[in-house]
């Protein structure tokens, strides 16, 4: 059945700050704070779970993102962007900056160029920074909203950042995988907080609405399609995965747990997997 959520995981094997998530190409979710923080937790898509990865001292994480085989973390408390390599599970800096705040979410174009959001939280503010290939950090936009769920589109034309507080969403035009212009308010919510974000590969934003326990889905003209609703309340990001791409899986801060429901579209991270096998042929 579609847009029904269910429970995959038992409650609380991830502790309150559980967030990321993110899918192999096998399948399986991966998601940060299991069990205890400066962790990260596999689930494969039958809900069994265990420990995955410990971080270094010092660190915690935050968003995981997948690309061209390597899990890339967001260490807020570190400043910087981990990479782990998933064959022998080394675990190197790709990029650090301590002029950040936090990264608290990030997001990858094919070609590697990625996004972070950079909320400061006590002020309510935040900032927009890109992460060019060789982990050099450029500045986009300092003096947003609290920024936090941020995603390339799937024709690679726009960049979504959110803002938590103000409960806004900005759409960027995204001119040659690297610069913004043309900043406009795509969406704006009147109640409850945003966190993550994801986009399918008909270019439909999936919202989590924290808070309020659903996922909003709005089309590319920024209309709410449909909100689904979620067992818990607290959700704090969201990923597609599964077979055939269309898994949606979300994490949920009140119970530790992740919840999972179907839709009709893949997603595109699950996209990129393919795509980034095409492109290793190729290359």
């Amino acid at each position: 059945m579609l847009y029904v959520s269910q429970t995959l995981t038992e409650p609380h094997l991830f502790t309150s700050g559980i967030e990321g998530p993110a899918c192999d190409k096998q399948g399986n979710v991966y998601a940060v704070n299991y069990a205890r923080r400066h962790t990260i937790g596999k689930v494969t898509p039958e809900g069994v779970s265990r420990l995955f990865l410990e971080l270094p001292a010092g660190a915690t994480g935050n968003a995981i993102r997948f690309h061209r085989g390597d899990m890339f973390i967001a260490d807020y408390t570190g400043h910087r962007i981990l990479r782990v390599d998933m064959q022998t599970l080394q675990i190197d800096t790709f990029a650090e900056q301590p002029a950040m705040n936090q990264p608290n979410d990030i997001a990858v174009t094919k070609n590697g160029m990625w996004f972070a959001s950079d909320p400061n939280w006590k002020q309510s503010s935040g900032m927009l920074w890109r992460i060019a290939q060789n982990g050099i950090s450029t500045l986009l936009e300092a003096e947003m909203g609290t920024t936090n769920g941020i995603e390339v589109n799937y024709d690679e034309r726009s960049l979504y950042v959110n803002e938590t507080v103000q409960r806004r969403i900005w759409q960027y035009d995204l001119i040659g995988g690297s610069d913004i212009c043309n900043k406009r308010l795509f969406h704006e919510f009147a109640d409850y907080g945003l966190d993550g974000m994801r986009c399918d590969i008909e270019g439909n934003l999936y919202v989590t609405r924290y808070g309020k326990g659903t996922i909003a889905v709005l089309s590319p003209q920024g209309e709410l399609l449909r909100e689904v609703a979620l067992n818990g309340k607290l959700c704090t990001n969201v990923t597609f995965g599964g077979a055939d791409g269309r898994t949606c899986y979300v994490t949920m801060a009140d119970a530790g747990t992740i919840e999972s429901f179907r839709t009709e579209t893949p997603g595109r991270c699950w996209a990129l997997w393919n795509d980034n096998d095409e492109r290793s042929v190729e290359s």
